[in-house]
């Protein structure tokens, strides 16, 4: 307790007790008080916080392991079912699918890194095991992909199939893991190349081998593939929901979508619209700034593909290969805001 006869100032001259030394004392006390309340307070609505989030991550992970084991339970069920029952399972086990990631996307406010990066492994895992069950039980023909010299000349839907891994007419085959990739363009070098929205709306995109080109895809197709990208240009409209690099150099990519998975790619600058987090996996030099292209009918695309166009979390970044905690990746950086691109066509 503070002595408060003791600590007051007499005056020399009058030898009485300085009534304004006294009203500053009072109010050092109180003040002292109030910090003290509103320390408690913090500490209080702290512990609240905590409780809160670690009863919402619970929730989640038992919520989450629930809903895998039912799509897995599907899959299953696809094992000696006739056509027609597949084909209503892997239709309930997509759509599953598809609000299992949203839970996801909407839970990464209060889970920790290590928790997403464990959801979204278990999600990359059953995806795979759903591609895998649909090849299986509902086999599709094989096609191919033709060379095209001209810029918005588009893959043939269905071209002969071809007898070797190159023919002489220049048919080149897709490999296993992206043959069921509907439209887009393979080997070719030093072209500008152009889809519409009919296109490719709602559809799977694959680019494969290009070199050196300027791609324009408008629309909002359901899956985008690209592979073996080597010092290209490639802008594309809303992603309805995944898009994959693999194997990309020294390129610009301007991409809008659910998820975004990158592998195996040097030295490329992506500017990105993504509203879960970005995945970089055995990558080095690669950069992300903000989606920034636009055309007229963009607005319509990001209705139709679904994305939240305010929720953008193009600098959130997970790299698989860098899981010290609280050190950044070196493998990816910000672009300085005087570096980026802003204008994309003449």
């Amino acid at each position: 307790r503070i002595n408060m006869d003791a600590t007051l100032e007499t005056s020399e001259e009058t030898g009485f007790y300085d009534r304004n030394a006294a009203a500053k004392l009072h109010e050092r006390i109180e003040k002292r008080q109030q910090v003290l309340a509103e320390d408690v307070e913090r500490r209080k609505e702290a512990r609240q916080s905590q409780s809160v989030a670690e009863e919402k991550s619970e929730y989640f992970v038992s919520s989450f392991n629930a809903e895998r084991a039912g799509i897995q339970e599907l899959l299953s069920g696809c094992s000696g079912a006739d056509r027609p029952t597949v084909t209503q399972k892997l239709e309930e086990a997509t759509a599953k699918m598809t609000q299992l990631q949203k839970f996801l996307n909407d839970s990464m406010i209060f889970l920790s890194q290590y928790q997403i990066r464990v959801a979204q492994g278990a999600l990359q895992k059953l995806q795979a095991s759903l591609n895998e069950t649909r090849e299986e039980a509902l086999p599709k023909k094989k096609f191919a992909f033709r060379s095209r010299t001209k810029a918005a000349e588009n893959v043939s839907d269905s071209p002969p199939p071809p007898s070797s891994e190159t023919v002489s007419s220049g048919v080149t085959k897709v490999d296993e893991a992206t043959i069921s990739a509907q439209t887009g363009f393979s080997n070719i070098s030093n072209e500008s190349l152009t889809m519409t929205s009919e296109e490719i709306q709602s559809r799977d995109v694959l680019l494969t081998h290009l070199t050196n080109c300027k791609v324009r895809l408008y629309g909002s197709p359901s899956t985008l593939h690209l592979k073996h990208i080597t010092a290209c240009e490639v802008l594309c409209g809303p992603v309805a929901t995944s898009v994959f690099v693999d194997h990309c150099s020294n390129s610009v990519l301007g991409l809008a979508c659910q998820q975004l998975r990158t592998h195996n790619t040097t030295d490329t600058q992506v500017y990105l619209h993504v509203t879960s987090r970005a995945i970089i996996e055995d990558c080095r030099g690669v950069s992300f700034a903000p989606f920034c292209w636009s055309y007229p009918t963009l607005d319509q695309d990001f209705a139709a593909s679904g994305l939240d166009q305010d929720r953008n979390n193009w600098s959130q970044v997970d790299d698989f290969n860098w899981l010290a905690a609280g050190t950044p990746s070196p493998n990816w950086t910000v672009i300085p805001e005087a570096d980026r691109k802003t204008a994309w066509d003449p």
